[in-house]
């Protein structure tokens, strides 16, 4: 009887049609959300890990969620008392400008001005969230 070494039997797979274990790993990545070249400067400083903060607070699940309401980061009082709901048009205001948007917040950024950039980082961020 004759033995596979590895590297056959990976080429052989590899070189297969798709059958159903591939096509579903296919089917995961299309649905996985794309991390745009413009959300780098975000994520310098937030993760998009449920629960996970870094020196800003996590952005997972923040489609829907009340600014500055986010159980153990401490946020400016500013944020706090926002009254902010994020949504599409909430987050395009604040990426454009978060200090005009709520003066007195700690984040030291100044903001995305291209608008093409800007929607899609808020796309992303209003992608994630639990399946």
């Amino acid at each position: 009887m004759r033995r596979t070494t590895p590297w056959l039997a990976m080429l052989a797979l590899s070189l297969a049609p798709m059958g159903t274990a591939h096509a579903e790993t296919a089917g995961r990545a299309a649905a996985a959300p794309v991390r745009p070249p413009a959300f780098a400067q975000c994520a310098a400083c937030h993760s998009t890990e449920p629960g996970k903060t870094l020196f800003g607070p996590s952005l997972y699940g923040v489609a829907g969620r009340r600014a500055g309401s986010l159980p153990g980061y401490d946020y400016s009082p500013a944020l706090r008392n926002a009254r902010i709901t994020w949504n599409a048009q909430t987050l395009d205001r604040w990426l454009t400008a978060p200090q005009k948007t709520v003066p007195g917040t700690r984040m030291p950024f100044g903001g995305i001005q291209e608008r093409a950039s800007r929607k899609a980082v808020i796309d992303y961020l209003l992608s994630l969230k639990a399946k």
